[in-house]
């Protein structure tokens, strides 16, 4: 009956849309907008913001939270939830896991309301005399990935602080002072920047934390675990660093001698590069979970690390991602110190973050922390090797160049949210990353010839970045002061030569700095162990260079476009049921049946079914297994293996 009803209305209002309009009705017109969220002024907020969070509900997945918020005046307060979050790229705080939220003055009900503009915004009516209002809310922390991150488990807890905070709009987020404070369950160790002022109250479990700028509280995430330890990574150095570990059990916990070296390396080569520290202290925050989401985000006196569960345990099956720590320790010296001038921003909500250097943010980044990697000896030199052969392979295999430039792609972070993408080779997802790592080998390798190995690209990198040692106050910096340091060490028309890379349409990806350093990109139809470690890790088999798709069990995970497996018709969610007349049992058949097609020449016949349907593919290829390697080409010292090679 409902549904009849409106279904008559809708129609009603059809018909009424339907009349002619009389000669005398005016156009609609757009209401006026209402009053906008003030802007943020560098003054001090008055007063400082208690935050006390409880992460004790580990069966829900839910953080209570209870803040203090100091008023000076009656009126209108305006609450932020923080949205543009730094590292993130783009507007993702989390504002649909808020829930119940309720603001109280000395004990009365507050009826607060959200702007009808800006989503991530409250208004709360603070009533005459009241000095301080308090405001409680939960974060619904998600339980299953397809919900969002999952950052509790019963085993360990990734606090980060935007998630559980609203904070006064109208500040500088450097001018509001917040002393925090976490309830944890019992038992549990953590690691944060923070100071802890004590130990855990023996009644409550909880730890109070000294009073912090706003900005700096969402600058300091903590990791906390049933199952923790703590490694120092440099015995007798100037400020401390240490690693610290958090996993789902604790034989996951245990760390050979040979690896501890590795990761103590990580800090001396990176400061024989950078020449400098931007921190007083340092904390790798690492989670070993297979249920906690995968998380790599910098931040400026630590990072967020979550990977594999057998990071340390199975060490020979996880290269592929051994890169992470030194990307993520990488962006201390690159986005937290120096930063793009139009990626600063005074608060988390106020002004969207433009993101056109991210090519250097982001890109440069990727390319010294495969660089300290391979110093470090977290990688082999060969495994450096084969992670470069699978990036050049990618880029190369990037056919959305013909329509979009890699600069565009800096604006990925912000419209495409990091959701998957149904043909993302044709799209173009966040390409300054890997693309990134070619355009900087490029420069790298075309300093070291044009200056007969006298200068690198180590000599830009210490120029940037041992300025102001010890300070980690944040300067920005713009295109043009990427050109100066580069013309520091090595004069050249670097602003074409950027400008070449980073604006053309077409063309095909930037492999010179492979040829250049003395390889060159080949295809074979042997996987290497770096390959293998990179199925591994992520449970799929990767036919991307051959017929062109990606199979998850038998599922197809994605395709390329204009692919063998493309142009056959298949898509992203097809699955495989059967190859050659025979029903599919695993990806070796088929792998089989690409080697067995380039023997014979004739096409792979596949029954595929997408949704109810069943339907007979061919897919015509020739040229059988292909997986990418780097071999040596021309003689002599090749400079790539330079660049790899650990600095004494």
């Amino acid at each position: 009956m409902i549904r009849l009803a409106s279904l008559l209305a809708t129609l009603s209002l059809l018909s009424l849309a339907a009349l002619p309009a009389k000669a005398d009705q005016p156009p609609p017109a757009p209401l006026p907008m209402p009053p906008a969220v003030p802007l943020p002024r560098d003054v001090p907020y008055p007063g400082a913001i208690t935050l006390a969070v409880d992460a004790t509900d580990l069966a829900h997945h839910i953080m209570s939270v209870h803040e203090t918020i100091p008023v000076a005046r009656a009126g209108d307060l305006i609450l932020h939830y923080p949205q543009w979050i730094p590292g993130a790229h783009g507007p993702t705080g989390p504002i649909e896991l808020l829930a119940g939220l309720a603001a109280h003055a000395g004990g009365a009900l507050l009826d607060w309301r959200r702007d009808a503009v800006d989503m991530y915004a409250f208004h709360v009516p603070v009533p005459a005399g009241a000095a301080s209002i308090s405001v409680d809310f939960q974060f619904l922390s998600p339980a299953i990935e397809n919900q969002g991150r999952v950052v509790m488990t019963p085993a360990m807890l990734d606090l980060q602080w935007n998630i559980v905070a609203l904070y006064p709009a109208g500040y500088f987020a450097r001018d509001i002072q917040v002393a925090p404070s976490l309830r944890l369950p019992s038992g549990w160790q953590f690691a944060t920047a923070l100071a802890a002022t004590g130990a855990a109250d023996p009644a409550t479990g909880r730890v109070q934390f000294a009073p912090v700028p706003f900005s700096t509280l969402l600058d300091s995430p903590l990791y906390a675990g049933r199952y923790f330890e703590r490694l120092d990574l440099d015995p007798g150095g100037k400020v401390p660093v240490h690693l610290d570990i958090v996993a789902d059990r604790p034989s996951e916990l245990a760390v050979t001698p040979a690896q501890l070296a590795a990761h103590r390396a990580i800090v001396q080569q990176a400061y024989r590069l950078y020449g400098s520290h931007h921190y007083d202290h340092y904390d790798f925050l690492l989670a070993l979970s297979d249920e906690l989401t995968d998380e790599g985000l910098e931040h400026h006196r630590s990072s967020e690390n979550a990977t594999a569960g057998n990071y340390f345990s199975e060490w020979d099956k996880t290269a592929d991602g051994r890169d992470l720590l030194t990307h993520e320790y990488t962006h201390s010296w690159n986005g937290k110190y120096l930063r793009p001038a139009d990626l600063w921003s005074p608060d988390f909500n106020s002004l969207p973050e433009r993101d056109s250097l991210l090519w250097v943010y982001e890109g440069m980044t990727e390319y010294w922390g495969q660089v300290l990697a391979a110093r470090a000896r977290l990688w082999s030199r060969d495994q450096a090797l084969d992670m470069l052969a699978v990036e050049a392979a990618l880029m190369r295999a990037e056919v959305g160049r013909a329509w979009r430039p890699l600069e565009d792609t800096t604006n990925s972070a912000i419209f495409v949210r990091r959701r998957g993408l149904p043909w993302p080779d044709w799209q173009r997802g966040e390409d300054y990353y890997l693309e990134g790592v070619l355009l900087w080998l490029d420069a790298d390798t075309l300093i070291r010839a044009r200056s007969h190995g006298a200068r690198s690209l180590d000599d830009v990198a210490r120029g940037l970045f041992s300025t102001n040692d010890g300070s980690f106050v944040t300067s920005t910096y713009r295109f043009d002061d990427v050109v100066h340091a580069l013309n520091a060490v090595l004069p050249y028309d670097w602003a074409g030569f950027l400008h070449a890379r980073l604006d053309r349409r077409g063309g095909s990806a930037p492999l010179d700095g492979l040829t250049r350093g003395g390889y060159r990109l080949v295809m074979t139809d042997k996987k290497s162990p770096l390959f293998e470690s990179f199925e591994q890790g992520r449970k799929i088999r990767d036919f991307s260079f051959s017929i062109g798709l990606v199979l998850k069990d038998a599922k197809i995970a994605s395709v390329a476009w204009n692919s063998p497996a493309y142009k056959a018709g298949l898509i992203e969610g097809d699955t495989l049921a059967g190859i050659d007349g025979s029903s599919f049992q695993g990806a070796d058949d088929l792998a089989d049946a690409i080697t067995q097609a380039r023997q014979t020449g004739a096409p792979i016949q596949l029954l595929v079914t997408s949704g109810r349907r069943y339907r007979a593919v061919q897919v015509e290829d020739r040229t059988g297994l292909q997986y990418p390697h780097l071999v040596r080409a021309g003689g002599g010292q090749a400079s790539l293996d330079t660049i790899l090679a650990a600095k004494p």
